[in-house]
Parts: structure tokens; sequence; C-alpha cells
């Protein structure tokens, strides 16, 4: 079943793609088909700059335990981590 729910937020911050490295600008996350996963519904996270246009996306797609294990990982990984260490105000 497709939600259709989008979750957008702007983002900063750097990803690699087929043409090397973009800058990305913005995060949109979905529940739906994949393209290349093996599962019927999985997690999708598109990084983008959207001045660079479609072919400078990079796409994720994760299971529900996958990315819900990331969201762990990142908040684990800033926790350690010095308060401020990686703020754009560094």
């Amino acid at each position: 079943m497709c939600t259709y729910l989008t979750e957008q937020i702007e983002i900063d911050g750097s990803g690699k793609g087929p043409q090397g490295w973009n800058r990305v600008t913005r995060a949109t996350v979905y529940v739906d088909h994949p393209v290349h996963a093996p599962y019927e519904h999985t997690v999708n996270i598109d990084l983008v700059d959207p001045a660079l246009g479609p072919g400078a996306r990079i796409g994720l797609e994760l299971t529900e335990e996958a990315a819900r294990a990331l969201a762990t990982a990142i908040g684990a990984a800033l926790d350690s981590a010095p308060p401020g260490l990686a703020s754009a105000n560094q």
C-alpha cells in the first residue's frame, strides 16, 4: 500500500553520486515501491540539490528495520561527539 506521504527537509552537506561529490540541500523521505531493492516497499531517501537537476540525485532504499537502525546510529554518533563538533557553525 502506497501512502503518498512525503517528508521534505532542507539539509546542508555533500553526497557522492554517479558524477562524483555534490552538495545536497534537500532530503525527501517517503515509503513507496523501490526501484532497485528486492522488496515490495521500502523507506526511500532522496538527497538532492535541486539546482543540479535530477541526475545529481543520491537515493537510498531501506527496509524499515534498516532505516530505524540508521536513525539510531546517527543519534548515537552525534550523542558521543562533543556538542557542535559537526555543526554548520564550527
